[in-house]
C-alpha cells in the first residue's frame, strides 16, 4: 500500500459522526462567561481520576463557585441535588442513581482533596457543606463552622445575561491573561463586589488606561473610601463589606 493508500483501509463507521438528539452545538461565543479552572486541576488531579461522578462534581464545584459571589461560598448535598443541569449529566454518564452518583462524586472530590467538607448549623441542626478546596475557603472554615448558615436555597441558577467576570472583562478590555495576572484578578474577584469590579473597568477604559494597576488602584481607593460611582444613599455591597470586615481581612494596600 503507497502513503496515498493510507487511510483507505479502516473498520466500517470509523470517523462517522454521531447524531446527537438535541442537534449539533453551534460553538462558544467571545461574550460567553468563562468558568475559571486552575491548571494544577488538568495537570495533577484529571489524570487521576477514574468515575466519572467524580469529575462531573468537581467541575461542576467549579462552576457554581464561579457563580457565586460574596461568603460563603458552599453548598450542600441537597442543594446541589436541586441542580437540574448537574443531576442531568450525572444521570447520563453514570450508572447509579442521580442520587447515588452525587454522594460519590463529592466523597471522591473530598477525598483526593478538590473539594472540603465542613460541618455547619442549619437552623439550629448540624448539617454538612461543600467548598473548594481554596486558600480563601480554608481560612474561612473555622468561621464557618461557628456561623449559623441558610443552605436551604438551590445554588444560583443560570442567567441569560449574566455579568461578564473578572477574567471575560480583562480579556476584553485589556488582553490576555497571564499567570501571574490570573493569581491577581483572582484574589481580587473574592475581595471585591462585582459591581465594583465592573464599574472599575468601565472607568478605566473610558478615561484610557487600560491597565490592571490603574483599575486595581480604583477598586483599592473605593475601599478606603467608598466607591463615588454610585448615586447617594447606602452603598448596595455595604452588607457584603462588613462581612469580609467583621472577619478581619483588612487593609486596602493589599490583595489577600
Amino acid at each position: 500500500m503507497g502513503r496515498g493508500d493510507v487511510g483507505e483501509a479502516r473498520p466500517a463507521g470509523a470517523g462517522d459522526e454521531p447524531s446527537l438528539p438535541a442537534g449539533r452545538f453551534a460553538g462558544f461565543r467571545n461574550s460567553d462567561e468563562a468558568t475559571m479552572v486552575p491548571r494544577v486541576f488538568f495537570s495533577r488531579l484529571l489524570p487521576s481520576i477514574e468515575k466519572p461522578e467524580e469529575l462531573v462534581v468537581s467541575l461542576y464545584l467549579f462552576y457554581l463557585h464561579g457563580r457565586r459571589h460574596g461568603w460563603p461560598r458552599l453548598f450542600s448535598e441537597r442543594q446541589l441535588a436541586a441542580d437540574a443541569g448537574l443531576m442531568r449529566a450525572l444521570s447520563n454518564l453514570s450508572e447509579l442513581t442521580p442520587e447515588g452518583a452525587l454522594t460519590v462524586g463529592l466523597s471522591w472530590a473530598v477525598s483526593r482533596g478538590t473539594a472540603i467538607r465542613v460541618a455547619v448549623r442549619e437552623a439550629g441542626q448540624q448539617g454538612e457543606a461543600y467548598l473548594l478546596n481554596i486558600p480563601a475557603n480554608r481560612r474561612a472554615i473555622e468561621r464557618l463552622q461557628e456561623t449559623e448558615l441558610r443552605l436551604d436555597e438551590p445554588p444560583p441558577p443560570a442567567a441569560a445575561t449574566a455579568p461578564l467576570n473578572i477574567f471575560a472583562l480583562y480579556e476584553e478590555n485589556i488582553g490576555a491573561i497571564t499567570p501571574l495576572i490570573a493569581d491577581e484578578l483572582k484574589d481580587a474577584e473574592e475581595r471585591y463586589p462585582p459591581q465594583w469590579i465592573e464599574a472599575a473597568f468601565r472607568e478605566a477604559v473610558s478615561l484610557n488606561k487600560r491597565s490592571w494597576r490603574y483599575i486595581h488602584s480604583i477598586l483599592k481607593r473605593w475601599e478606603a473610601e467608598g466607591p463615588d460611582y454610585e448615586e447617594a444613599g447606602r452603598d448596595p455591597e455595604a452588607d457584603w463589606l462588613e462581612r469580609r470586615y467583621a472577619r478581619g481581612k483588612r487593609g486596602a494596600g493589599r490583595l489577600r
